[in-house]
């Protein structure tokens, strides 16, 4: 695999340090070139892989699609992963096909209504609803022989694995997926004031002000609320406690439905409450629009702003303690009777940081994304056309989170007298 990297932030840096770790001796891995906007960032990106010569950094402007194709072109480039910003999804997706390479992401590009209808039908908030516009060219992907896996990581991405691995070996029949985003991170100590995004804060902007999205078969399809909907309490397992979810827009909640089949499905994360009560101001005051606005002699945008001058997840180091826990609450039938399961997966931040040089939000999604390209990079997932991971045979990414020491777990949540 000859792979072109979209993005050198904080998880394209844990994608190519998994990787790298992954295939130490290059029998699959190729080469990867770096790409970033900042080509100082992608530099320094290959500078802490102990200047690998299997990775070469470079400047790509992703709204350039002439000039993603020309570094494609010139660097025979076979794959290229999109791990930028949501915005420049489909340009990037765009590229790939023209060139004729396989593609991958971390998450779509959506576009709600200014005035969002709410209720049923997800036409009637988004101009531009998530996955739409990349599985509306499955057709155009598949005659052209090439793969794009959309939703690569750990939610979307391993969330997704292991609903089919609960399709095809938990359940017979699997009616509910139900994906909960959450953990016990802190800073002991910090300033009670603080705000930390933990991930991408531009996709942190776009999910958790969106209006959020479920899917349930009986109500007709797509439910749409407003922001902060659906609040819930759920106990994590492994001593990782009580979580107080929201839901959230999310891919899960199209993919699982497309591809397992299934009646229900819902997406929520876990905020603090500083970040929730920072989040409601922003999007009060307006700064969560991608509309420029002109400010003296220049326009911006303003969640560009934002993004720039909020807390990078890039610099949180070991000061924080607790897990990421990440999983899918499965409901379905099991011989004849009722049977839910969690499966999930923890990722400590201190062991991250010991192992990966990576807080645990970052390394967790990189992992995800890492053990699909080996997938793919492998030979294991290959079909022409648009396709996102629940789609193929989850026992092979599973064996590969075992081998990697990516360990996941399950405990059955039955209710009792059901």
């Amino acid at each position: 695999m000859r792979m072109l990297l979209v993005g050198a932030g904080a998880v394209g840096e844990s994608i190519c340090r998994i990787l790298k770790k992954r295939d130490e001796k290059g029998k699959w891995l190729e080469y990867v070139l770096v790409a970033d906007y900042n080509e100082a960032r992608a530099i320094e990106v290959v500078e802490h892989l102990d200047h690998d010569p299997r990775f070469q950094a470079i400047f790509i402007n992703a709204r350039d699609m002439e000039l993603m194709k020309s570094i494609i072109k010139e660097h025979t480039i076979d794959f290229v992963m999109d791990a930028t910003d949501p915005y420049l999804a489909n340009t990037i997706f765009n590229a790939a096909y023209e060139a004729g390479v396989n593609y991958a992401n971390m998450g779509t590009w959506s576009v709600p209504m200014d005035d969002p209808a709410f209720g049923l039908g997800i036409e009637n908030s988004y101009a531009e609803p998530m996955t739409k516009y990349n599985f509306d060219r499955h057709e155009a992907w598949k005659q052209k022989g090439i793969m794009a896996c959309i939703c690569l990581g750990i939610d979307p991405g391993v969330v997704n694995v292991f609903a089919r691995y609960a399709k095809d070996h938990l359940f017979d029949v699997l009616e509910e997926t139900h994906v909960k985003d959450g953990g016990n991170l802190c800073v002991p100590g910090a300033n009670p004031d603080d705000i930390q995004f933990g991930f991408n804060v531009w996709t942190v902007l776009d999910e958790v002000l969106n209006p959020n999205v479920e899917y349930d078969e009986e109500k007709g399809g797509f439910l749409v609320e407003d922001a902060f909907a659906g609040e819930e309490t759920f106990i994590m397992p492994e001593g990782i406690g009580e979580n107080h979810l929201v839901k959230v827009e999310h891919e899960e909640t199209v993919t699982m439905p497309k591809f397992l089949g299934v009646k229900k499905a819902t997406f929520k994360i876990a905020l603090d409450d500083n970040l929730m009560n920072a989040l409601k101001v922003i999007n009060k005051l307006g700064l969560r629009s991608i509309k420029p606005v002109h400010v003296g002699n220049v326009d911006v945008i303003p969640r560009d702003v934002v993004a720039t001058c909020a807390p990078q997840p890039k610099d949180i180091k070991d000061e924080m303690v607790g897990a990421m826990c990440v999983g899918v609450h499965c409901k379905g039938i099991k011989d004849g009777k009722h049977k839910e399961v969690f499966l999930y997966q923890i990722f400590d931040n201190q062991q991250s940081m010991k192992d990966w040089h990576m807080q645990a939000v970052v390394a967790q999604t990189g992992f995800g994304a890492a053990l699909a390209i080996e997938c793919i990079g492998k030979g294991y997932w290959k079909e022409a056309g648009v396709y996102s991971p629940e789609y193929f045979n989850p026992d092979i990414y599973m064996n590969l989170m075992n081998a990697s020491g990516f360990t996941y777990g399950m405990v059955d949540i039955t209710p009792q007298g059901i």
